[in-house]
């Protein structure tokens, strides 16, 4: 069977390499019969080895030109289920069920894999946990612990709703086309609850982003220029400065090195102001 060549538009460098499949789904490790979700099936490397498996296989592809050879070659197994829609769009809950939770293996196309990420962590209500094939540095700024120059808003995101770890690191000529920059798996483990107790979820998430919003800034000088409708927010809590020293937060530190608990003292403070 003969695919069609990688579509730059969307992204594409297809998993070639049978040892770096076999590893990414030994350590997926699927049930029989459990639900499992693939985003972007590709050229099939990991559906294969998955329906080997046992598992309940529902693996999405987007693109047109590659989703009938991915039905001519898998549609004799019963535990496969092809589904041709976009991963930024897909309602993953009605997709896995009658199952209620289902688990997510994907080789994420770089130029939309944060785009993705967040997608899924937005549906995170019918999800376990994700083994994801992302950049190397895009796994590095999710792992990124405070006072890393790397992290930044997705790392505050990720910690919120999951806990993350890198595995392993795969490298370019695993991949065709041959990409310029190295690929890390990451296991990211859906939490049952964020870390802290958050009063205002949307509240949180205007404050992290304003925070980030100059990195070289201290939080207190991010704050003090937030959007309007945050800023009025602040204002009416006693402006930045109150609102900093009343959470627990050094006025002159930077967006960095807070941790999700301290984020967190932030927007509750201003959730009950």
């Amino acid at each position: 069977m003969t695919f069609p060549r990688a579509k730059k538009n969307f992204g594409q460098n297809f998993l070639v390499n049978e040892s770096v499949a076999g590893r990414i789904v030994s350590e997926l490790a699927p049930l029989p019969g459990e639900t499992i979700v693939e985003i972007g099936a590709g050229q099939g490397a990991l559906t294969a080895r998955l329906i080997e498996t046992g598992c309940r296989l529902i693996a999405v592809e987007f693109d047109r030109d590659l989703a009938p050879l991915l039905r001519e070659r898998f549609a004799r197994h019963a535990n496969f289920t092809l589904v041709e829609d976009d991963a930024l769009s897909i309602d993953l809950c009605a997709a896995v069920a009658p199952d209620e939770r289902a688990r997510v293996v994907a080789n994420l196309p770089y130029n939309i894999s944060t785009a993705i990420l967040q997608r899924l962590i937005g549906q995170r209500r019918c999800l376990v946990e994700m083994v994801l094939m992302l950049q190397r540095e895009v796994v590095g700024r999710i792992t990124a612990p405070p006072s890393s120059s790397e992290r930044g808003f997705l790392s505050v995101v990720v910690e919120a709703y999951c806990e993350a770890e890198a595995l392993f690191d795969v490298a370019p000529t695993a991949f065709r086309p041959v990409p310029k920059v190295w690929s890390t798996v990451a296991r990211l483990r859906v939490r049952p609850h964020t870390p802290v107790p958050i009063d205002d979820e949307a509240l949180l998430w205007k404050v992290v982003s304003t925070g980030f919003a100059q990195r070289r800034k201290t939080i207190l000088n991010n704050l003090r220029h937030a959007p309007e409708i945050l800023s009025a927010r602040i204002e009416s809590a006693g402006g930045a400065s109150v609102v900093l020293a009343n959470s627990g937060v050094a006025a002159e530190r930077r967006a960095e090195t807070l941790s999700f608990a301290e984020w967190a003292s932030v927007a509750n403070y201003l959730a009950g102001s």
